[in-house]
Parts: structure tokens; sequence; C-alpha cells
């Protein structure tokens, strides 16, 4: 009996809801110290559980560590040497990875590439010394944990930190989807525009024409774009250490406060200001840089600053972060008395965007830089898009990497270069992220040794953000500043842009990541493996590498369903879709024999960078009785009555989004088909046709409610006028 209590008492805690607002739930056993010293040793003890949280209205299931959404923050000084003990009480396996820090490559936190992933129910030991000082990070490096909730501060003071320096406070900016990070991901693969819907950003047609931007949206289509696209995810809420807001107070008018920012989002840019004045930064990435004022800065997907502030009189004033997308902010507020905020940033002017990337993308579906020349965050092609600049008088200043200095030299060390060349490369359509058109299961390591200096020289050839994250070195940005260009692990690539980084290869040993921190582009694909040539040599016993499971991510296929269910039968389709590869099924069955059953099933693989062209195989099969034979518009006796055959044809995506599909039966047959899905009339209101030389026709409307449902009606030459609904998964 003793033991049915203890074992539901354990059960009880370790589904204790998590606090999300900084508050700690009870322990569901007896843990050991969250912190102990000794000496230079610093321990921490860090349990991971499975809970769930409510931000919102809503339930969501979320990861805590000891209880805390974010993590507890880590601080150390330089020269400690930390032991950090990860006890994974969940039913799947997770990670730690130390974002920033220089460590040995097996501490690197990184599963089945550097470090063996932590089993469920199990614990492992981080050791590295503490060889920096400056602001960092620590995240579930693990599936999607990130997003739902695994990550924490880390922070490192230096060794001879003086007792009278500046007050700081740490800010911890994130984002929180109340759906399921993995529903994200696949919907993303799918080209959903529900997160568009929910950001009253559709661009449609009816929006187009009230805003005098119909030439501009067709100009769109022809060049086969979807619509401007700033941010991937709708989120329910950002947060700042957890919370919509926080504050410090204890302060007083003239006090210098300093705030080490940290972008702990899984995919959320923010703009950062201040209602009392200027911001003035003084490092990035941990790494300090000449103190530059601002009024203010966007920073990136993981991205860290250390900026100061200097306390207004007369009130509590707000550090704003506010996303990208310009949905929603969270806020600091610094000082006391009566609350002082700066007016959100008002929204954008999507189709001022929309027609700069027209202007930018040739029909090709290659971008055109204009002979702008573009680097450094220095010419930001949103601009277009900012009320506040376009529609007024104002000057503001806005930090972009040009004006980092690093205080000391940072110059490499004496060694052979070598240059690289990266392209960012993306397939907004489908969802594909790539550098050089490849992923990193399609590509080799690329191999480094040590005493080496490697150049790499990134073009941006997308239309989105890419924050792109070195692991275990710091990087030089080769901005104009010499000798003194400063030092960083992040750094944000915009659309069009041509930056230039170098790095030392100072390590003995390993494989070290490369790769974009927008979450969902990482798990696409889009990354690099630098790996030093002694790694298979010199790797220690914990060592645990399986790089086919580190492929694996890039390589998933995602599934898709859309299900009619209207009066005149059932219409739909199923797929399931990677990077490369499409298997594809299609259904029409009306309700009778006489309205027939038809399915047609296809795989087929994508060519191409811009994957217009899809090559596939293909059986078709259908029925219908009580027809007379006719003959189809090449002159060939129909079958479409009854037939089931092979077929060998090419889908190949046309301007204005039409896809046209021909192909040959193995009876011969011939059939060329076009139409076109989800076309915008309205913000949820969308139109589809069909037509084929079997003179099959079909044309319809949805009305979009949520997500998953939508009230639709349709004709179709076979099976005549319904109405009902549409399924969509």
């Amino acid at each position: 009996m003793r033991f049915r209590i203890l074992f539901v008492f354990l059960l009880t805690g370790l589904f204790t809801e998590a606090q999300p607002y900084g508050m700690q739930h009870q322990a569901p056993q007896r843990r050991l110290p969250f912190y102990t010293r000794s000496g230079n040793k610093v321990v921490y003890h860090l349990y991971v559980t499975d809970t769930l949280v409510s931000y919102t209205s809503r339930q969501a299931k979320a990861v805590a560590i000891n209880g805390h959404i974010p993590a507890p923050e880590l601080r150390f000084t330089e020269g400690d040497s930390a032991e950090i003990h990860i006890h994974n009480l969940m039913h799947m396996e997770t990670s730690v990875h130390w974002h920033g820090l220089i460590l040995p490559n097996e501490q690197d936190g990184v599963p089945y590439l550097t470090t063996q992933p932590i089993a469920a129910q199990s614990d492992f030991v981080y050791r590295f010394p503490i060889v920096q000082n400056g602001t960092y990070w620590y995240h579930s490096h693990s599936m999607l944990q990130e997003q739902s909730g695994m990550y924490g501060a880390f922070i490192i003071d230096k060794k001879n930190r003086e007792a009278n320096e500046v007050k700081e406070h740490t800010v911890l900016l994130s984002d929180w989807t109340n759906e399921k990070p993995e529903q994200v991901e696949r919907s993303l693969h799918n080209a959903t525009d529900w997160y568009a819907i929910k950001k009253n950003a559709a661009q449609d047609y009816w929006q187009a024409i009230r805003e005098k931007k119909l030439g501009v949206k067709i100009t769109n289509e022809w060049k086969r774009m979807l619509a401007m696209d700033v941010s991937d995810v709708y989120y329910d809420l950002f947060t700042i250490n957890g919370k919509a807001s926080d504050s410090v107070a204890d302060l007083r008018p003239g006090d210098k406060l300093r705030l080490r920012i940290i972008n702990g989002s899984s995919s959320t840019y923010f703009w950062l200001r201040f209602a009392g004045g200027k911001i003035t930064v003084v490092a990035t990435d941990g790494k300090e840089v000449e103190p530059v004022a601002a009024d203010r800065l966007i920073v990136g997907v993981s991205e860290t600053y250390d900026v100061e502030l200097t306390v207004p009189d007369g009130g509590s004033y707000a550090f704003m972060a506010g996303s990208e997308d310009r949905t929603n902010q969270t806020l600091l507020w610094i000082g006391n008395g009566t609350r002082q905020a700066a007016p959100p940033l008002p929204r954008l002017k999507y189709f001022e965007g929309m027609k700069m990337m027209n202007d930018m993308m040739n029909m090709d579906g290659t971008m055109n830089d204009m002979g702008m020349k573009m680097g450094l965050q220095q010419m930001d092609m949103n601009t277009v898009m900012y009320p506040e600049i376009t529609d007024s008088n104002q000057t503001i200043s806005t930090l972009n990497y040009a004006m980092l200095r690093s205080p000391r030299s940072t110059r490499l060390p004496e060694g052979p270069v070598r240059e690289l060349f990266f392209e960012l490369t993306g397939n907004m359509n489908r969802y594909v992220w790539t550098i050089n058109n490849k992923t990193v299961s399609e590509t080799d390591k690329i191999l480094i040794r040590k005493g080496e200096n490697i150049r790499i020289v990134i073009r941006n050839n997308s239309m989105m953000r890419h924050p792109m994250h070195l692991h275990g070195h710091f990087f030089r940005v080769l901005n104009g500043q010499g000798d003194y260009s400063p030092l960083k692990t992040v750094l944000d690539i915009m659309p069009m842009e041509t930056d230039t980084i170098e790095f030392h290869a100072s390590e003995q040993r390993g494989d070290w990541y490369f790769h974009c921190h927008i979450l969902y582009h990482m798990m696409a694909g889009m990354g690099r493996i630098f790996s030093y040539e002694t790694t298979a040599a010199d790797a220690p016993p914990v060592y645990r590498q399986d790089i086919r499971k580190v492929y694996s991510d890039d390589k998933r296929f995602f599934p898709y369903a859309q299900i009619g269910l209207e009066s005149n039968g059932s219409d739909g389709e199923f797929r399931m879709g990677n990077t490369r590869w499409l298997l594809q099924t299609e259904w029409r069955l009306g309700m009778s024999t006489e309205k027939g059953y038809e399915s047609e099933t296809h795989i087929g693989r994508y060519i191409g960078r811009n994957q217009w062209l899809m090559p596939y195989l293909g059986f078709d099969w259908r029925y219908r009785r009580g027809h007379e034979a006719e003959k189809n518009l090449f002159g060939q006796t129909n079958t479409k009555d009854q037939r089931a055959v092979i077929c060998l044809g090419v889908q190949y995506t046309l301007p204005m989004l039409l896809r046209a599909d021909a192909r040959i039966t193995g009876d011969g047959g011939l059939r060329v088909q076009i139409g076109r899905e989800d076309m915008a009339l309205t913000k949820r209101l969308r139109f589809n046709f069909m037509g084929n030389t079997d003179k099959e026709y079909m044309a319809g409307f949805r009305y979009i409610l949520t997500k998953y449902v939508a009230l639709s009606t349709h004709y179709d030459s076979d099976m005549g006028w319904g109405g009902g609904l549409t399924i969509t998964y």
C-alpha cells in the first residue's frame, strides 16, 4: 500500500503545472541543491520535466527546468570550472547546447553529432572550463523543445569585476505558441496561410483593390511568389523573462542600468526601443564593443546584446521589445512612478514590401540586388514598409553591424586562409531552406585543419532574414573596422545582403555546427558541419556520433490532408512530402455510380532550386456508369468512365501560381490539366478551379472558419453542384 501511495505521489509531482511567471512548483522528489560552489568549481543541478502552462486562456504542454520557464539563470565568473548535471525526468530524450561558449567539442550538446542525447529518465553531466565572460544562453538542441520552453540565460562575470559597476538586469526574450510545435512545423511545410490570417496580413485581392495595389498583387503572383512574409509563425504571446511584462524598480533618476538582452525565441526578431531615450550598445554575443548609441536596434534570433540606459526623471519608462511583424510586444518597466511608454510600432505596409520584392525578383526565381551592394544591415529593404519612417519627417537612428567596433584588436593569428562561398537559398512555397541549394544531409562535412583561417562569404538569395550561428568559435565580422572588427557568434543576414566573416580554426578536434538559428529553418536543413580532420582519431570515450540521425531531421516527411464533405459527394487530397519527394493521392467520390468514383496517386521528385518542376509516376483509377463514350481534346477515346492505368507525367508551376500537369498513360492516353487552389480573394475567402483535356472541370470557394475547418461549395463537371464543409489538416 505504501508503495502505491509513493508511486501516485511521484507521478502527480512529475506533471504538476509549471508557473510561467517565475513561481516554482513543488519538486516531484528530493532533489540535489540547485547551486553549490567550492573554490572555483561551480555545480548546478537542472531537472527537466514535462509540464503544463497557461500563458493565455488556453492550457498547453511545455518543457520546464526546475519548474521554471524560462530555465533558471546560470551564473559563473571567468576562470570557474562548470559542472552541470542534467536530470531528464521526461519520457523523451533531450540535450543542452551552451550557446556562444568556447568549450570542448564533446560538451557542445548537439545530440548524435557532438554529444550523446540524454535519454529519458536518465542523467548527464557536462563539465567544461569557463574561459570567457559575457552574456550567453543555453537551450535544448533536440527536436522542437526550445519552442516549448527549454531555454535559459547563461551569464559570466568578469574575473575582476568592480563592485561599483552599473546595476544590471537580464532580459530574456522569447515567443510562445499554444499550438504544438510539431503542428507549427508541419503547417509551415504545407504552405498554410492561417498564420497570415491571424496576423491580418493575408494580402488578398480585395485588400489589394482597396489599397489600389492590384497591379502589385498580380505581378507578385505572375512571378510565382506567395504573399509578402516577414515572419513565419503567428505567436500567442511574446515574453520577457517568462512574463508578458517585467519591471526593475530599485532605481533612481540618473542611474545607469545595463541590460543583458538575449533573444531566446524560436523564430522571432525583436525591435528594441526605450521610451526614456537612446540605447547605448556596449557588447554583442558576449564580446565588448565600443559604446554606440541608437534610437532602436533589431535583435536577431539567438543574438545577445548588452546595452546601457540612463533612468530618466518623472516616472517608470518602458523598454519595448516588439516583434518584427508588429503583431505584439513585451515590456520592461524601468524606474518608479507613472508609467511612460512610446506608441507601438504601426502596422507594416505589406504591399509596399511586395512591390519592392517584385522589383528584385526575376522571372526565373533568381534575385537581383539592382546594384545596391547591400550588407551589414545598412540598407534595410523593409524600410519601405515602416510608416514611422516613410510617413514621417522624424530621423530615427537604427543600429547596424557597420557601427560596431571592438575595443581591442581581433586580427586572426597568422595561418593559411581558405575562402568558402555560402548562398542562402530557400523555397517558401514548400518551406525548404538550404545553403547552396543543399540541406545538411545532402552535403559532406567541410573538413578544416587546426591553424587555418576560414573566411566565408555569405549571400542571402532568399526573401527571409537568416541569423547564422557558428558553434564553438567566435568569428570576425568584416565591417570596415579593420583590425578592430567585432567578434560575434551569430550574424543576421538580411535578404539580398552579402556579408563576410572569418574565424580561426583553433580547436583540436570535433564537428562544429553552422546553421540558421530560426528553429524551423534549422530543422529543414539550413546548415553545414565544420569537421576538424583529426576528429575520428582523437574522439574521447563520451563521443557517440550517429550522423544518420543528424541527417534525418531534414529528410522527414510531413503529412497534409484536405477532405471535402459536400452534398454532391467528397473530393480531397492526401500527401506526404519532404525536401525533394512527394507522395500524393487525390479522390472524387460521387453520391452514386452515375456520378462516378475516381482516384489518382503520384510519387514524384522536385527538380531545380525553385522546385517548380516535378516528374512523377502514378496510377489512375476511375469508374462511372451509364455514360456514352466521349473523345478528349486530342481526339482520343476518353476512358474517364472506366480506367485503371499507370501514368508518367510532370507537374509544373506556371506564372500566377497555376499548376500545370501533363501526362501519358500506359495505353497511350494523353491529358493536360491546369488548375489553381487557395487564391485569396479576401482574408478568409479562397477560390479554386481546374480544367483538363478530358473535358473535366471544376470551380469552387472555401470560407475559412478555423485553421482546420472551412465552409465550401463547388461545381464539378461529373458530380454537379455541392456545398458543405472542408476539413484541412
